[in-house]
């Protein structure tokens, strides 16, 4: 059974994972990969490359989701299908990397649970009855991993490649899935994912934003499962 390689968003861990991980780990290795230690995409895709398994299915989202396209631009046979969810392959916008100018001194002046609170995770998901622990968990996890992840992530994401070219020539099964509701990645961005790849499914999942493996668990795990079981 291939093994399944997980990469977690901006400030999440495993965690972020929680309800896929008990949902598949019974059928298939899975490993979780931090992207906590560079501040470049490509260290970050090395880096996993030197201890993931010869071949894997490879699963990220967001932050995660952009380092999976650096190991598929790295070692594309190594990689026997890959999830993208609510990500972008496109290079960081000018507008965008000027945000992260005060948000990086607001965190370098030990402002980290401030800015996750009022700048980012609340801004990216979709109401419903378990929004409040949904964001507690975010907090708790953003904390866990600190303000110098959070700058190294943050200077990551600023100087990231373009992966548009990634995509098109990657021919494994590919799922292109995110939350109807998610305003960092929206939906269009996923339309243009899927457009690029030649053996790509899209998910949009319902009553979710940003993080749908915890907004809709049942519904992402449904996804992923079918992903996994395409020949």
């Amino acid at each position: 059974m291939t093994p399944l390689v997980l990469l977690p968003g901006m400030m999440c861990d495993a965690r972020l994972f929680g309800p896929q991980i008990d949902a598949l780990s019974g059928a298939r290795p899975i490993m979780t990969f931090p992207l906590s230690g560079p501040d470049n995409v490509q260290e970050m895709a090395s880096d996993l490359l030197q201890t993931a398994p010869p071949v894997f299915a490879l699963a990220g989202l967001s932050m995660g989701g952009i380092v999976a396209m650096e190991v598929v631009r790295q070692a594309p046979n190594r990689v026997e299908r890959l999830a993208l969810m609510d990500t972008n392959p496109l290079a960081e916008r000018a507008e965008v990397k000027a945000r992260r100018a005060p948000q990086m001194a607001a965190v370098r002046a030990g402002g980290l649970r401030q800015v996750m609170r009022d700048e980012m995770k609340p801004n990216y998901l979709a109401d419903g009855p378990h929004l409040g622990a949904i964001l507690d968990l975010c907090m708790q996890m953003a904390t866990d991993l600190g303000a110098e992840v959070f700058l190294r992530q943050s200077q990551a994401l600023m100087e990231r490649p373009d992966q548009t070219q990634t995509l098109a020539a990657y021919a494994g099964p590919t799922l292109v899935l995110c939350g109807r509701e998610d305003t960092l990645c929206p939906v269009e961005r996923h339309e243009l994912i899927h457009g690029l790849l030649p053996h790509s499914v899209l998910s949009i999942i319902d009553h979710a934003g940003h993080l749908p493996t915890l907004e809709q668990p049942n519904t992402t795990n449904a996804a992923l499962i079918r992903w996994l079981e395409v020949s």
